[in-house]
Formats: C-alpha cells, structure tokens, sequence
C-alpha cells in the first residue's frame, strides 16, 4: 500500500478552542481540511514510530468519514497500532478511561461535544495526551501554528477499515484494533461504585429516567443501567444513537432535554432523571419537580464522596471553573482541603489531578469528574448520584436542601445569548471591560461594586498563565456577574452571564432563582446595555 504526499495550502481558521477544533460539518468536508488538521497534529505532537493511539468519537454525522481518513494517516504517519471503538463511537471519558488503561501515546476524539449534528451540523476533532486528558495549551498552541504553514500531508492508499466487528486487521503495516466501546469503561465503574447498593435500590421500586438524547451514552446507559444494575428496559430513553441526534440540540439543561424535564416534572413523575449529552462528559441531575444545578451537584458529589467506595478514603482537594458557583469551595472549606479557581476548560484540571493536588473537579456548564479520567464525565456523575441516594434512601430535594441548610445556598445562574453577531458581541464584552476604572465602589441597587477585573490564572504545577478568562464584576457582599464569551460554538457568538449571590437564610431557599437574582440580572442587563447593543430580549437559554 503506497504513501502518498499530499500538496496542500493551509487554512487560516484552525485554531482549537478550549475543546479541539469545532466546525461546521460542511466546512470539514472541504477538500483537505480535515486532512491539514490531522497532519498538523501529528507533526505537532511529534508521534514516536510505532507508538499506539486511540480513536473514537460520538457518532455524530461524519464521525465513520473521519476516521477513515485518520486511520489512512496514521498508518502513512508511522503509528504502529491503533483502538478504535466499535463502529467508530468512544464517548469522550471512555475514550479518556482507553488512553490510560492501554497506555497509548494518546488518542484523537472526534466529537463537537453538545452542539448540534447533522449534514448541517456541527463537527469537532481533538487530541488528548497520555493521561487521557484534552492537550494543553502549549500544544493546541503548536498545532495551530503548524495548520497555519502546512504545505503537504501523508495519507495511504488503502481500503475502508470494516469498523463494527471487534477484532485485529491490518493496514499499511498498522494494527487497527476494534473494541468493544463500552467494556473497559463499565469496569472502571465497577471500581468506583457500590453497584450493590444501586441495584437494591433500583429493586425497591426506586424510579430511574435516563434521556441519552440519541447520543452516544445510550449503549452505556444500558449496559449499566439495565444490563447491570437491574432498571426496567424503559429507564433508558432515547438510547440509540444517531449521526443527527433525531434531529434535536444534545445539551442536556432544562431547554434542550425538555422530553425529560416534563417527565421529571410530572405528577407522576420518577424518583431521579438524568441526561447526559452528545459525547457523554456532561450531566443534568433531577429529582421529583426539582432540578439540581451543577455547581450544587458538585459541592454535594464532594460532601458525600466517601460513601462511594472509590472515594472513600476521601478526597485529596476540589477544583472548578471560575464561573462556577462557589458551593464547593465551602465543603472544602469546612473538609479542609484545597480547593482550586481556573478557567473554564477541562485541560486545567489536568495538571491538578496528574499532580495528586484534586479528586474532583467541576464546571457549571453541566461537567464534572474525577481522577479517574482525564475528563469530564456525565455516567461517572449519575452513578455518583445514585450511589448517595441508595445510602440515604432520601429524595433528591430533600439530599439538596439539608445541604443548604448546612452550607447555605449560592443562588446560581447562567443566561446564554447563542449565535449573536461575533462583533456586537465583542463590542459589548468590551464596553463592560471599559469600565473597571468606574464601577468600583458605585452602589447599584442594593449592591455595591467591590472590584472588577479580567479572570486570571497561574497554573500551580507549570506556572503557565492564562488571562483574559472571564469579565469579573465583584460586589462588596460576596455576589458577583460574570461575563464570558463561549469558545464551544461554531456560528456568531455565544455570550453567556453567571449570576450568584449567597444566601444563609434556610427560609429564603425556597425561593426560585430567577426571582432571587432578579436585581443582579436587571444590574447585568444595565452595566453592558445588552438589549441595546445585542437587539436580544431574552436569553436563549436559562440554566
């Protein structure tokens, strides 16, 4: 089989955001696109001769086109072997959970995580290093440089490999490995939790809802869930997973996963819902008519770690995002354990968890994980859930009020303004950056400005620094706006604004958080005139 080197012209659009590199499917199917990417991958990351990778992603529509391709490189590349999950699918932590238990030099995961798929969807491709996790900045850094003067590609003249049958075939001199996308990852869980306790409490009558959204957690869902643990068939919903997800946005938050929210908001509704979303890192937790918002579900993963056995002899720290509610800073608090602040990406809690410095780690926009992979994790976490709830025996609402009641509660929202104008949205984030000299020390409303500043962050182990993570609005009580523009999308802008503020008062947490944040989102709205300058009047989506 001959290796041919391709001539090429580079692309100026290649840049990674903090997920790998997200497009348009139809802009990856330009001649040579995704080629040029794959190429300057490995010539970036130096792949040695012969080394193993993993290869995988969510199913999405085309995800089997792609890997074809990265195979046919890989092999031209000098890759000696390559996992690649049946029929192509690898969830994001399962294919994190394959880099690390078959020690291979690092994987290529092809998935645009919660974004739309479809022939006029989105697509997405990225590389994760050795321990499994997203690569660093450093070396998103070196590949964009390499895409930006990439002049030829390698690639073999071969066959399709036949992807749905696991087994070993060759190509080029390259062992392809066909495995099982599920196996390995089920037996970490196993690990983790007390499968036991679940399984008797699924057997009580305890109901389960779990909405897969035609993604690619469907057969994992299953296999734990009904294959393992004993839920009726119907528990899983939305189980198959499909290269346009059925048609609908795979993010699962109260607007996108409305089937199940009006399940878990039934009269009749199940004892806990769940879904997770497109390449299964991220995570919604519901109980009866109750939604549990992640930063709380983070803080309360963290206050119950030890009663899942892989925890149990506690947790070394916490980390999360900056924009993430500051719930888990006070279990850390009173845990006494560090608890770290970075920014919004998962490779920042890499160099934590490879330094022993955290166990758990979350972010508010629905991920959260553990040192048990390199990435976010949406089954880890409800498992997690599930596993709390088979030893308290109490109901989701009740678990999260007695905490507030312990902990007081940080009332917490997102408001996300998707596909706005990239330069209206940048004008805006800069007429709010245009006013750190003022603000300070104004009153607005009740509250009154302490500090402004752009988020930044000096990694711990490395000493590398990240700036400009995130427009920080600091009020003298402890409440605070955040304004970020999102690196996730692939159309216009996505400006998303966190509001939080803390409330001790057990007789005030009742209260809904869109009518207890009602002055800090007004406040919001005037500090950055975003009807004005955005032409939008309410958010896309509310979390």
């Amino acid at each position: 089989m001959a290796i041919h080197t391709i001539t090429t012209q580079a692309f100026d659009d290649q840049k990674p955001g903090t997920s790998g590199l997200r497009k348009r499917v139809t802009v990856f199917q330009q001649p040579h696109y995704l080629e040029n990417f794959v190429q300057s991958i490995f010539d970036a990351v130096e792949i040695p001769t012969g080394a193993s990778l993993v290869v995988g992603g969510d199913g999405r529509f085309y995800n089997v086109e792609a890997i074809q391709v990265i195979l046919k490189m890989a092999a031209a590349n000098g890759v000696g072997r390559v996992l690649v999950g049946r029929g192509g699918i690898l969830s994001t932590p399962a294919a994190s959970c394959v880099i690390r238990k078959h020690n291979t030099f690092g994987g290529i995961i092809l998935s645009a995580s919660h974004n739309p798929g479809g022939p006029d969807g989105d697509f997405g491709i990225k590389f994760n290093a050795a321990n499994g996790g997203p690569a660093t900045e450093t070396v998103t850094e070196a590949i964009y440089a390499r895409s930006k003067k990439i002049t030829q590609y390698k690639i073999v003249d071969a066959p399709d490999v036949a992807l749905d049958v696991v087994g070993e075939t060759e190509l080029a001199g390259m062992k392809v490995e066909i495995i099982d996308s599920v196996t390995d990852y089920v037996a970490l869980m196993e690990t983790l939790f007390d499968f036991e306790a679940i399984r008797q409490l699924l057997a009580s009558g305890f109901r389960l809802r779990f909405d897969a959204m035609h993604a690619v957690t469907g057969p994992y869902a299953r296999a734990i869930f009904v294959d393992r643990l004993g839920a009726a068939p119907d528990a899983v919903m939305n189980a198959e997973p499909l290269p346009d997800f059925g048609g609908g946005h795979p993010d699962p938050n109260l607007t996108y996963a409305h089937d199940l929210v009006e399940i878990m908001f039934a009269d009749d509704a199940p004892d806990f819902g769940a879904a997770s979303d497109g390449d299964g890192d991220r995570n919604m937790i519901l109980g009866k008519q109750f939604f549990v918002t992640p930063s709380d579900s983070l803080a309360l993963i963290a206050a119950n770690a030890r009663l899942a056995p892989g925890y149990g002899q506690g947790i070394a720290g916490v980390a999360r995002s900056m924009p993430t509610s500051a719930a888990v800073d006070r279990v850390a608090e009173e845990l006494d354990i560090p608890c770290f602040e970075t920014p919004t990406g998962w490779k920042f809690f890499g160099n934590l968890m490879d330094a022993g410095k955290v166990t758990l780690c979350g972010e508010e926009s629905f991920g959260t994980g553990s040192d048990h992979v390199r990435e976010k994790d949406g089954l880890w976490a409800v498992l997690f859930w599930l596993n709390i709830l088979a030893i308290k025996r109490q109901p989701v609402e009740t678990i999260v009020k007695r905490h507030w009641a312990r902990f007081g509660r940080n009332v917490y929202s997102r408001h996300d303004y998707e596909e706005l104008p990239s330069e209206a949205a940048n004008h805006l984030i800069e007429h709010v950056r245009g006013q750190f000299a003022s603000l300070p020390g104004q009153s607005l409303g009740r509250y009154t400005v302490k500090a402004c500043d752009d988020f930044s962050y000096t990694d711990p182990v490395d000493g590398s620094v990240s700036q400009k993570q995130g427009i920080r609005i600091l009020f003298e009580d402890g409440s605070r706006i955040v304004f970020r523009l999102s690196g996730t999308g692939t159309a216009g802008a996505t400006l998303r604004i966190y509001l939080e503020s803390f409330d001790a008062d057990i007789s005030q947490h009742d209260q809904d958080a869109q009518d207890a944040l009602a002055e800090l989102i007004a406040i919001a709205e005037q500090i950055s005139e975003l009807k004005q300058r955005t032409g939008r009047e309410q958010p896309t989506v509310i979390t």
